[in-house]
């Protein structure tokens, strides 16, 4: 039975393959990628060979209780990938259950992180063979943090069955992978700076790590290095402790899903019913204002707008990041602006995102005035605090409180004249977007070209529409003097919000006249 789950994985990996072309594709660079992690990692496990046993103990235990970590939540975050290990999918065959065990676990390192995985293990042996007890204890090890990661991370996924019907839960789990593949590079960079900066604080780190079920595994063979035998045995027996309590769970819960499996139509799918009107409860009670409501409603529960906006929250993280490496802080004060082009800029594909459902704006005959305000209006709702406390992150850690009316300036001109320029142009263009119910991540239809055109002509437009901020701050950096900083924020309010209201007035001109062409337009998208 375990050769047979086995081949079938593999029946299914290969039909997969030969049926989708973006599968293989997929495979390729998956393959390609994970190829030179794996060529990094043995590298360093080899040089790790010749470092000092307190280092090389360090950097195991810190990345090895990595690696498990990642092996736990990855189905969770990439939920609803690779479903040929469903438990629902064995409800109706009478598998005994240490069988499918065995099966589902042997079968769950086929694959890219699998193979990559084993190999990186393997290669700690290396890392180890400082003498008989150290090595042997690396070897065991590495088996044992091998079955420790397939076995945590199937008992996560059997946990998770249920979750993983949800569309909305696997659509938000793909959003928040991205937030470590976004913050990868800098991370990495960061953590090699730190461990030469705060070795004694990574020592410390990984000594708690050690005697923990993410990193016991990997701190015993420095144990047995270090001449102590009965701290690496106690280890081992942490590490094989919470392997054999994660296979109990796991196979506790991979019975109650074989017995009550979740079902895809199954009424708790079902949102309860709401109280209360939302948004709608709150919003003027006016077209607009009914818009608005509809709109916000929308930021919050479409994932492909929290897709677009997901890199929002990680500017003043990147820009950190950038700036420790060119000792240059005023990358990271530019988070701010940045930020607040991009919450701005987000208004121009919101009319693309209604797709056909547009038409019920026609049919209501709603005033192009009413849409622009509405969507604006619902956009600033979030984008305005989130631009302002963005703002202020990179003054609050670096202290340079003279600059701050300036870059404050720039965010809110940037922010109005960004969100008054999208109005504009959402009413003559529309973009190529996903459309609704698909996933954000899908290949969008439509005029690629057009939309490519769009938004290089909307930075180059927004750039020079706060011409006078950018010039007046720059004056506030070079000369010091604050009077440059404090016209940079009047400046920003006031000419930022004329062009805020004349964006959606022209805007809304516009949309009046071109409605029936916008709807068209979509309808040929969807």
């Amino acid at each position: 039975m375990v050769a047979h789950l086995i081949t079938l994985k593999v029946v299914l990996l290969r039909n997969g393959l030969r049926r989708s072309v973006g599968q293989l594709v997929g495979l390729i660079i998956g393959a390609l990628y994970g190829l030179g992690v794996l060529a990094l990692a043995i590298s360093g496990l080899i040089a790790l060979r010749l470092a000092d046993a307190d280092l090389a103990r360090t950097i195991l235990v810190v990345a090895g209780s990595a690696l498990v970590a990642g092996w736990a939540l990855a189905p969770i975050v990439v939920s609803g990938v690779d479903l040929t290990l469903d438990p629902a999918r064995f409800a109706l065959f009478p598998i005994p259950l240490p069988k499918l065990l065995l099966g589902q676990a042997a079968a769950g390192l086929i694959g890219i992180p699998g193979a990559c995985t084993a190999l990186a293990l393997a290669a700690t042996t290396v890392t180890w063979a400082r003498g008989p007890a150290p090595f042997a204890a690396a070897a065991l090890s590495a088996v044992v943090a091998l079955a420790l990661c397939v076995v945590i991370s199937r008992l996560v996924a059997s946990a998770a069955t249920e979750l993983a019907t949800s569309r909305r839960f696997r659509e938000a789990s793909r959003l928040i992978l991205m937030v470590p593949l976004m913050l990868l590079g800098p991370i990495i960079a960061f953590a090699a700076r730190g461990i030469e900066t705060y070795v004694t604080v990574f020592k410390a780190v990984a000594g708690v790590l050690g005697w923990t079920p993410l990193g016991a595994a990997f701190a015993a063979p420095a144990s047995f290095a270090a001449g102590d035998a009965p701290e690496g045995f106690a280890q081992l027996a942490v590490a094989a402790a919470s392997l054999a309590l994660s296979a109990w769970v796991w196979s506790r819960a991979l019975a109650r899903a074989l017995v009550t499996p979740a079902s895809r139509a199954s009424s708790k799918s079902l949102p309860a019913a709401r109280r209360g009107l939302g948004a709608f409860g709150w919003m003027p009670q006016t077209p607009a204002g009914a818009i608005a409501a509809r709109s916000l409603t929308y930021w919050i529960r479409d994932p492909r707008y929290g897709a677009a906006l997901i890199l929002v929250p990680l500017i003043p993280v990147l820009l950190f990041f950038s700036s420790v490496q060119r000792h240059n802080s005023e990358v990271f004060l530019l988070s701010g602006p940045i930020a607040a082009f991009l919450l701005a800029w987000s208004l121009s594909t919101d009319v693309s995102y209604d797709s056909t459902a547009f038409s019920l704006h026609l049919v209501a005959g709603v005033r192009g005035r009413e849409d622009r305000w509405g969507r604006a209006l619902a956009l600033m709702t979030f984008a305005l605090p989130a631009a302002l406390v963005i703002t202020l992150v990179p003054f609050i850690v670096t202290g340079r409180w003279d600059l701050l009316p300036g870059y404050l300036g720039l965010a809110l001109g940037v922010l109005l004249s960004g969100a008054g320029l999208a109005s504009t142009v959402s009413a003559r263009f529309t973009v190529a977007v996903p459309l609704p119910g698909e996933s954000p991540f899908k290949r969008s239809p439509g005029n690629r070209m057009q939309t490519l055109l769009v938004q290089l002509g909307g930075m180059i437009g927004l750039g020079i529409l706060v011409v006078p901020e950018i010039v007046l701050v720059v004056l506030s950096a070079v000369t010091g003097a604050a009077g440059f900083g404090w016209a940079a924020l009047g400046v920003g309010l006031g000419l930022g919000g004329a062009l805020f209201v004349g964006g959606i007035l022209l805007g809304g001109a516009w949309l009046e006249r071109r409605g029936p062409e916008v709807y068209a337009s979509l309808v040929r998208a969807g």
